[in-house]
């Protein structure tokens, strides 16, 4: 069963936060991270990026990033950017885009759970980014960035949830992408007890968004374990800092694809071949997939209308029947030989937040041959593979809005 707890969060007061908030760290490259934070020292991509303080030739993974991030934050504490809170704490995050509304409970979770499997992933991980995250938060000593889970709807969490949204919030404001975020603190020890207790009771919890850094956190245990001959396994390095949102209001958008090249086609041997699987249609326009198997393609200026045919999907296979399988599976390795796209360096992932306008971008600077647009995969597709224990290809599923960076931090120590 689901292990929570609450923690004394490490925050910006009411003044800063709009300053402070950033979005994750994985969904921008170093020259955006550094557009983002130019002129506003008290930004937490200072933390969650800390290159963008160093000269552009420093590498990502070099030890002065990672000290950099330490001092960044040793910074944000001493300047008061950042506050501990007095006691432990439950937190209550809503994000507002659009006609999207979310609402998430903030906690610590266990690694216990995440090791034992009660907390359900859908994605491997990649060993150069996990190592990256587990110097991340072992220098920081801290979880700087929660993990975005989601469980089944509970309808008496959800009940004290939205007693706790009918007060005054901690914190009220609305970032540059007219995202709004509005965060309650749950401080009441009967509280705390009681949905501790609810989430005793519900059997599994889903990694939405974060396998890395839900793996790093393991991984930050056991070194931290190994070095304390008193563990008790009560220690905050055995928890890790996470958001928990019901299934019902969670918004997945596709994760798009580009490829640099034809791999050694010539653009009417890559079409016939195409053909040869698919049901190619020329399009006038942008092809955002409406329906399960449908595809966009982008190609030398002109997008094409891909149809999976129905003798190219087993309908009975959870993980070969996803659309990102289908693509994988039937295009990208056998015409295109991206045989492992968590390490072949020739395709890039577009998150959906981006659109159809980046793939065109991507493709039109000469840099990548063609790119690829997706249905996006589905809540019951991804909790229905997880509980079977299967793993989807690499960058499945994109969730937005992204939770910000720096509203809640989770020390370790």
């Amino acid at each position: 069963m689901a292990v929570i707890r609450p923690f004394k969060a490490l925050r910006p007061p009411k003044e800063l936060v709009s300053k402070v908030a950033a979005l994750p760290y994985d969904v921008m490259n170093v020259e955006e991270a550094r557009a983002m934070a130019a002129g506003n020292p008290h930004s937490f991509l200072h933390v969650s990026r800390p290159e963008i303080d160093l000269g552009p030739e420093i590498d990502s993974h070099d030890e002065p990033v990672y000290l950099q991030g330490q001092l960044n934050l040793e910074e944000c504490i001493r300047s008061g950017a950042l506050i501990q809170e007095k006691q432990d704490c439950f937190y209550v995050y809503r994000q507002r885009m659009g006609t999207i509304t979310q609402t998430g409970l903030v906690v610590c979770a266990s690694v216990d759970d995440y090791q034992s499997g009660v907390i359900k992933k859908h994605e491997h991980t990649r060993a150069d980014k996990e190592e990256d995250r587990v110097k991340h938060i072992d220098y920081l000593d801290a979880n700087d960035e929660p993990v975005f889970y989601l469980s089944r709807s509970c309808s008496e969490v959800e009940g004290i949830i939205e007693k706790i949204v009918s007060g005054q919030p901690e914190y009220d404001f609305t970032t540059d992408d007219n995202v709004s975020h509005t965060l309650w603190i749950i401080s009441e020890p009967a509280l705390i007890s009681r949905l501790t207790d609810l989430f005793a009771a519900i059997p599994r919890l889903y990694v939405a968004d974060g396998h890395h850094r839900s793996a790093a956190a393991g991984r930050v245990r056991e070194l931290r374990r190994a070095k304390n001959p008193q563990h008790t396994g009560q220690e905050e390095y055995n928890f890790f800092l996470t958001v928990i949102f019901p299934e019902n209001q969670l918004n997945i958008m596709p994760y798009n694809r580009a490829v640099q090249d034809l791999n050694g086609r010539t653009t009417a041997e890559f079409m016939d071949q195409v053909s040869a699987i698919f049901d190619l249609t020329p399009s006038p326009v942008a092809v955002i997939p409406q329906e399960r198997h449908h595809f966009g393609m982008y190609l030398e200026g002109n997008w094409y209308h891909l149809h999976a045919r129905q003798n190219l999907v087993n309908e009975a296979d959870t993980v070969s029947r996803l659309d990102v399988s289908i693509l994988q599976d039937r295009l990208l390795n056998p015409l295109l030989g991206i045989h492992d796209p968590r390490t072949d360096k020739r395709i890039h992932f577009v998150g959906g937040i981006r659109g159809n306008a980046e793939l065109v971008k991507l493709v039109d600077s000469g840099e990548y041959a063609v790119a690829f647009s997706l249905h996006p995969t589905s809540i019951r597709e991804l909790i229905e593979l997880a509980d079977q224990d299967q793993i989807m290809p690499p960058k499945s599923t994109w969730f937005e809005p992204k939770l910000r960076s720096g509203l809640f931090v989770h020390l370790l120590s």
